[in-house]
């Protein structure tokens, strides 16, 4: 049985905030959230670190969005479903590809400057993309100036109270309606509660389920876990995305080599230095992720080696530096001058398809809380997100959820939430002896050996039966932070094995090579909700 709630609290006994809005999460998603907030409304934006700490600030690549005169939405749309195998929700794609170019020009209004090419925005092409769209911006350093813009507005903005190094643990919910959240103030060193008829959960992803990620480490699933403990459904949590080119170096975090570097020219090449990806796709080093992640890992298998190679050398050596600042330099401060050696490469957990399931508005099925960006599942990247859509997501949603946050609002305008009483003890508070960095290092063993590129219903099952053996950890009152991110990982990995296990079938980023081929029965959506058991599942029909 997974208990309701991480700690024991009295509601009654703690400190309490109460605002209009309150938004989880300080990514592109987020800050977008609150800024359209803030035209109607006071808004608190809780990020578990500072500011700059999300997903949004490793953005290299770019963001993707219609707006040449070469280029056409429907382009774009068939673009995304395609990449998706199957599994993208029409509608939500239909909505990103027509108000994306719109949410862009917002950009361009707030300060963003986008690389510009003689009198235009210069695009760049990346795979699975039909044509050239993907805006970029100082390089390759495209989500930290636009968090930076974004950041920097909602700095100004006095209508936004924001509060950095606030964890949030847990969601108080009554009667399917969000009262707001259960905290942990990591300066004051104190549990808080944040009250508020909405709640906006754009805590980003989960990378940190395995050992390599292109990920901060902050991205450990948490919206995820706590909207599910709370009764949320959530979706597709089978479908991780594995970037195929991080930079692989002994003792060295991945870190990650855009996918615009193969967009500008940048080649794959094996440990005998040969050019593969013709042999996998007809799109060689343009092809989708899911494709390009599971040849490098073939490769690599057959040559019982850590990595492959990207190779530039024969581009324009100004170019690359102009173009690629910060990965020139970061390979450089390893040793490697990408304009003359090859970049050792290997694939690394990237993206969460899944999450929180939502409707087009970033609605939940708890009345008053909602979800967007990368924590949430509309449905947008199918079962294989398209390259540089991520931005674009959270850009276009962030918004449609303040819209629709500021209607309801109004729709229950003299509705008073009834008084909230909570006093939960049933979390074990003594004799407590977890040594929470070996757990959550094993975790990613798990994850990384059982779970990866390839999968296995063998190694699936083996992931399951040493995941279960973690879930007694979930019953403890940690108390710290460090725990609770532990107790969400191990929530989140328990419900993606689930997940993946039921889906007898290869699609996109889920691949079973005991069911290496996709089937048409299985062209829909994996569903889980906790209630009453440790999980149910259902599957939603398109």
């Amino acid at each position: 049985m997974l208990n309701r709630y991480l700690v024991n609290f009295n509601l009654a006994e703690l400190k309490q905030e109460k605002d209009e809005y309150l938004v989880i999460g300080t990514g592109i998603a987020g800050l977008t959230t609150a800024i359209n907030l803030s035209d109607q409304g006071r808004v608190i934006l809780l990020g578990k670190e500072e500011l700059k700490d999300c997903n949004t600030e490793y953005a290299q690549g770019g963001i993707a969005a219609a707006i040449s005169k070469e280029d056409k939405a429907i382009l774009h749309y068939t673009d995304t479903l395609k990449a998706g195998a199957g599994l993208c929700n029409p509608k939500a794609v239909d909505i990103l590809v027509k108000e994306g170019s719109r949410r862009i020009y917002d950009l361009i209004d707030l300060g963003v400057g986008f690389d510009r090419k003689d009198d235009g925005i210069s695009l760049t092409q990346e795979g699975a993309h039909s044509c050239r769209r993907i805006l970029h911006a100082g390089g390759d350093a495209t989500g930290r100036e636009i968090r930076s813009s974004l950041a920097r507005r909602v700095r100004e903005n006095p209508n936004i109270q924001v509060k950095d190094r606030i964890f949030v643990i847990d969601l108080l919910v009554n009667n399917e309606q969000i009262y707001g959240v259960l905290a942990y103030d990591q300066k004051q060193e104190e549990y808080i509660a944040y009250l508020s008829s909405v709640v906006v959960l754009a805590t980003g992803g989960a990378g940190e389920l395995y050992q390599s990620t292109s990920n901060p480490k902050v991205a450990t699933g948490d919206g995820i876990a706590l909207a599910y403990r709370a009764g949320a459904k959530v979706m597709d949590l089978e479908f991780i995305q594995f970037h195929p080119t991080t930079l692989e170096l002994e003792g060295v975090d991945n870190f990650l080599i855009s996918e615009s570097v193969r967009g500008e020219g940048a080649v794959l090449r094996n440990h005998a230095g040969e050019r593969f990806m013709s042999k996998y796709h007809e799109l060689a080093d343009l092809a989708p992720r899911d494709i390009v992640a599971r040849a490098i890992y073939e490769e690599m298998k057959e040559a019982e080696a850590d990595c492959v190679y990207l190779d530039l050398s024969h581009l324009n050596s100004e170019f690359i530096i102009k173009r690629f600042p910060t990965i020139y330099q970061t390979c450089l401060d390893y040793g490697i001058d990408i304009t003359k050696e090859y970049i050792p490469v290997a694939p690394a957990a990237h993206y969460l398809m899944g999450g929180i399931l939502t409707n087009t508005n970033g609605e939940t099925n708890i009345e008053g809380l909602f979800a967007c960006g990368e924590t949430a599942s509309i449905g947008i990247h199918g079962a294989n997100r398209l390259a540089s859509n991520s931005l674009l997501d959270g850009l276009v949603y962030g918004k449609r959820v303040a819209d629709r946050a500021i209607d309801y609002i109004r729709d229950i305008e003299g509705e008073k939430l009834e008084e909230l009483t909570i006093i939960y003890g049933d979390q074990c508070s003594e004799g407590i002896n977890i040594d929470i960095d070996k757990l959550r290092n094993k975790l990613k063993d798990i994850m990384s050996d059982q779970v990866g590129i390839i999968r296995t219903e063998g190694e699936l099952r083996v992931a399951l039966a040493e995941l279960e053996a973690l879930l007694n950890c979930l019953n403890f009152d940690l108390s710290d932070v460090s725990g609770f991110e532990l107790q969400n990982l191990i929530t989140v990995a328990y419900l993606t094995v689930k997940a993946a296990l039921v889906r007898e079938e290869s699609r996109g980023a889920h691949y079973r090579s005991d069911f290496p081929e996709s089937r048409v029965e299985w062209e829909k959506h994996t569903i889980l909700q906790k209630d009453n058991q440790w999980e149910e599942l259902s599957i939603e029909f398109e």
